[in-house]
């Protein structure tokens, strides 16, 4: 195939219910040399621009709405001229950083986004947020998990909007599914495999979080 995965890794905080954390995101990058689709691209515009540049960026996706992973878009947004897709169950967070601007389009369960000849779906998983959403890139064996799974378990559920029960069943439903050769690329840390992950969900709902 002709599609190419890249990855930028941006350094910045997360924000919410009173608390800031320092952390390391992953921003994906998925195209060829002509066009490319960016998920998640955090903290940083100038990098991610510059990663993308020459190229015709298609879509902006964002896998929820946490401020980490959307501080940034409005500006990479203007800087790459294109539109932002985010599921609307996470327009509260949206609204809480950008209360006078809106998301160009929603991301609905099925949707599917075109690039460099190949096929990204989008599978609602919600639990992290309500909003949650992974990219599945079927052609290519990669899943974009956002922070609904890392390596190593479940996305927190520890604050507002989340609940360990729907990350779960997200995960059961929607993920484990898979062919357990899916490449696994998330929103934090190293890269994982539904293989690898599939038999620890029982230590996962034993631990509870």
């Amino acid at each position: 195939m002709s599609v190419k995965i890249e990855n930028l890794v941006t350094s910045g905080t997360f924000s919410l219910d009173g608390g800031t954390w320092d952390v390391d995101n992953n921003v994906w990058i998925v195209g060829n040399a002509e066009e490319a689709i960016i998920i998640d691209p955090a903290h940083n515009p100038e990098a991610v621009a510059q990663a993308v540049e020459g190229r015709t960026v298609k879509a902006i996706l964002l896998t929820h709405g946490h401020d980490d992973h959307i501080r940034a878009v409005g500006e990479v947004r203007d800087l790459v001229k294109a539109p932002v897709y985010l599921h609307a169950a996470d327009r509260m967070l949206w609204d809480a950083i950008f209360p006078d601007s809106a998301p160009d389009h929603e991301i609905n369960d099925g949707d599917t986004f075109q690039v460099a000849g190949a096929e990204l779906r989008a599978l609602h998983t919600p639990g992290h947020s309500p909003g949650s959403v992974c990219f599945h890139l079927e052609s290519e064996n990669v899943l974009f998990s956002g922070d609904t799974m890392f390596n190593g378990g479940p996305g927190a559920t520890g604050r507002s909007y989340s609940s360990f029960e729907t990350i779960i069943d997200s995960i059961k439903s929607r993920l484990l599914t898979l062919p357990a050769e899916t490449k696994v690329n998330t929103g934090h840390g190293d890269s994982t495999s539904i293989g690898a992950e599939a038999p620890q969900l029982d230590e996962w709902i034993a631990r509870g979080h």
